[in-house]
C-alpha cells in the first residue's frame, strides 16, 4: 500500500516511523514537503520518496493521503492537490479543519477521515480521535485505524463535532499534564528537594499512576480513595484542591479548549 504524506513535520514523522517499524515493507511511503532542510532530514532518516510539491507521481498512485500541514495552510494545500486525487482516502490530522470544508477545497472529494492525534504519538504512546465524514465509506474506518494505530490507541466518535471535545481532552491534554508536573516539581523544590529529585519523583509518580489506572478496571475515583486515608497526608492535600474547586477549574479549562476548536473550524473554513 502506498501512503502519501502532505507535510513532513513531527506528526508525519511519528506516523512514518510507526508504520515502517511495525510493518516492514508493507507500506510504501511518499512525502510532499516544501522545506528543503526537512526533505533532507526525511530522506536521511526513512526509506521514503520525497517531493517538494503536490504532483501526480506522489498522489495519484497513493491509496491513502495523510494531510499533516498546519491548519492555516490547509486550504491552499488542498486546492493545490485536488486535481491529483482519484478517489483516495484522505486523512486529516490538522486541528480545527472541518471535513465539510476540506471536502469543498478538494473539489467535492468525500473519502475523508478527520483525526485528532496528540504529541505522545512521537513515542508511539499517543491516542487519536477519529471521525468518518461520509458514512457510505465504512471500509475506510479499518484503513484509518490501521494507520493511526501505528502511533497508539484510537477512539472513534459518531459525530465530528465531538472532535472539539477530543481536542480538549487528549489533543491538548499532554500540556495540562506537563503543567501539573511543572507545578508539583516546583512545590517539591520549595519543600527542600533538589531539582533532580523533584523531577524524578514527579515523573515516576505520573508514569506509575497512569500505568496503574490503565491496568485497573476501577475508575480513577476508586483508585484515589485507596490512596487517601482519613486524616492522612493525601487527604490534607486533596482538601486544599477541593477547596479551590479543582473539578470546576478543569471543566472550565476544557470547555475553553473545545470552544476554541469550534472557533478555529469556523475561522479556517470561512470563504
Amino acid at each position: 500500500m502506498k501512503i502519501t504524506f502532505v507535510g513532513g513535520g513531527n506528526m508525519a514523522s511519528a506516523l512514518i516511523g510507526g508504520l515502517l517499524s511495525e510493518s516492514g515493507d508493507t507500506f510504501r511511503i511518499a512525502v510532499i514537503e516544501p522545506a528543503e532542510a526537512q526533505r533532507i532530514v526525511l530522506t536521511e532518516r526513512w526509506p521514503v520518496e520525497v517531493h517538494s510539491a503536490p504532483c501526480a507521481a506522489a498522489l495519484d498512485s497513493a491509496e491513502v493521503v495523510v494531510l499533516a500541514v498546519k491548519p492555516q495552510q490547509m486550504r491552499e494545500v488542498a486546492h493545490s492537490m485536488a486535481a491529483f486525487l482519484t478517489g483516495q482516502l484522505v486523512i486529516s490530522v490538522a486541528a480545527g479543519i472541518r471535513s465539510q470544508d476540506l471536502c469543498r477545497w478538494l473539489g467535492g472529494h468525500r473519502r475523508i477521515v478527520r483525526s485528532m492525534p496528540n504529541t505522545p504519538a512521537l513515542i508511539g504512546r499517543g491516542v487519536t480521535g477519529l471521525a468518518l465524514f461520509d458514512a457510505s465509506h465504512t471500509d475506510d474506518r479499518a484503513l484509518a485505524e490501521r494507520i493511526l494505530k501505528a502511533v497508539g490507541e484510537v477512539v472513534w466518535v459518531h459525530d465530528e463535532s465531538l472532535l472539539d471535545a477530543v481536542t480538549a481532552v487528549s489533543g491538548s491534554g499532554p500540556a495540562y499534564v506537563f503543567r501539573v508536573m511543572e507545578a508539583i516539581e516546583a512545590a517539591g523544590t520549595a519543600l527542600g528537594l533538589d531539582a533532580e529529585q523533584a523531577r524524578r519523583l514527579t515523573i515516576a509518580t505520573f508514569l506509575g499512576a497512569a500505568e496503574l489506572a490503565a491496568r485497573s478496571d476501577d475508575p480513577p475515583s476508586v483508585l484515589r480513595e485507596r490512596v487517601t486515608s482519613k486524616g492522612g497526608t493525601t487527604a490534607a492535600a486533596l482538601a486544599v484542591m477541593e477547596a479551590r474547586d479543582l473539578s470546576g477549574l478543569f471543566a472550565e479549562a476544557l470547555a475553553a479548549a473545545a470552544r476554541r476548536g469550534a472557533e478555529m473550524g469556523a475561522e479556517f473554513g470561512s470563504e
